[in-house]
């Protein structure tokens, strides 16, 4: 009888620390996860034409991954005309390249002008579309735990394709006694003065620190382990984005690419002689077809065509001062920098949808991957930049005033 006592006891207690499901919230406006400028640039499109929305955002501020995970010198790439945000130029003011700094400031006047307040510190955990209400349910964590559920009609992703970094796993890293670290985490190469460095990856990212590590005298290698096509960044006075785009609403994108390839031979010279090899296609084919972007020189090639920044194949293994490349030669190394680049992580968290591959991309190719299922959108996943981030905000924005203003013409 104790016994009984004792385990009808033990249930009573098992379901007193059940811990209750989250509270469920009913939303009527879009749910945009992501207050980068993706997520803002879709939200000030909404906001205009009189719809709200509601950002759910993992960080405690507004464009986290600018704020926090950037280096110092850090540029726009690109002329300010091409990464302005919808409805909202640059300040005059601004240089053609503005700074961190200047785009963040831009950003924040964005957000205030379009009174635009994310709710912070709200991790997606899970969005899944349930077709007994016909909406999304999407769920968050918060601060210390705390849970919440969201039910909304429409759901907009906009957690961005440099979600993650892409940490690649080196044989022998465990071996390695110095510091190994991801671009997210430089800030610039004064930390590294004097000291042997090696980049891996020779995207825009890894050249630029290559460059800032070379002007605090740091002895600075990169790995470059695929072909890559490095292009000035100026010609004939004018952007070589811009003069691209130009040329491109006369001239078939082919002959676009041998203009652009025989400039960059005038000017740069043949990269090859340094271990910069071209792809068989051409800078904007290869663009399109695989979102792989050229390097535009920022002054990284003078110094490795000097040897100030020596030029390496891939690597084969770390070992406990250096590392051993593909070619077999071996090097000692103070420091590891991975200018590896980021990951989209939305088949993390984005549950019952074929919109979204394994790779956290779209399935369908630009210009049509803004548009999903059951009130499903995403933004700023095109590799087009912030070109293709406004192009999306508006398709995005069209679409659900339609439906907005059929709902309210029925109601």
């Amino acid at each position: 009888m104790d016994s009984l006592k004792e385990v009808e006891g033990k249930r009573l207690h098992d379901r007193s620390v059940t811990p209750l499901p989250p509270p469920i919230k009913w939303i009527h406006e879009p749910i945009i996860v992501g207050a980068g400028p993706s997520g803002l640039a879709v939200a000030a499109c909404l906001r205009q034409k009189g719809i709200p929305s509601l950002i759910l955002e993992r960080a405690s501020c507004t464009a986290a991954l600018w704020r926090t995970k950037t280096y110092d010198r850090l540029q726009l790439h690109l002329p300010k005309r091409f990464c302005e945000l919808p409805l909202l130029p640059f300040p005059d003011h601004f240089p053609t390249y503005p700074s961190k700094e200047q785009f963040i400031a831009y950003l924040d006047d964005y957000a205030s002008r379009f009174g635009l307040t994310p709710v912070f510190n709200q991790t997606v955990v899970c969005a899944e579309f349930d077709r007994s209400v016909q909406a999304w349910r999407v769920k968050t964590v918060g601060l210390k735990g705390h849970e919440e559920e969201y039910i909304t009609k429409w759901l907009i992703v906009a957690s961005g394709e440099n979600a993650e970094e892409h940490v690649p796993v080196f044989e022998g890293s465990g071996e390695f006694e110095g510091k190994i670290i991801h671009t997210s985490s430089y800030k610039s190469g004064e930390a590294f003065k004097g000291r042997n460095v090696l980049v891996v990856g020779c995207g825009n990212s890894g050249m630029e620190v290559c460059l800032d590590l070379c002007n605090y005298d740091a002895k600075a290698s990169i790995v470059v382990r695929e072909s890559v096509h490095v292009l000035p960044k100026e010609m004939l006075g004018r952007s070589t984005f811009g003069l691209s785009m130009w040329l491109l609403k006369w001239l078939p994108i082919s002959l676009v690419d041998q203009f652009l390839l025989l400039v960059s031979h005038l000017m740069l010279g043949d990269t090859a002689k340094y271990g910069l090899r071209r792809p068989k296609l051409g800078p904007l084919k290869l663009k399109n077809l695989t979102g792989k972007t050229p390097v535009l020189d920022v002054g990284t090639l003078p110094k490795i065509r000097r040897g100030d920044i020596k030029v390496y194949s891939g690597i084969k293994r770390l070992r406990c001062d250096g590392v051993e490349f593909v070619d077999g030669k071996v090097e000692s190394f103070d420091a590891i920098i991975l200018a590896t680049g980021y990951r989209s992580n939305v088949p993390s968290w984005l549950k019952g949808t074929d919109m979204f591959g394994e790779d956290g991309y779209p399935s369908k190719p630009f210009p049509e991957g803004w548009k999903g299922k059951h009130g499903l959108y995403a933004v700023g996943f095109t590799k087009r930049g912030l070109l293709g981030a406004s192009y999306d905000a508006r398709k995005i924005t069209e679409d659900i005033e339609k439906q907005w203003k059929a709902s309210y013409k029925h109601s």
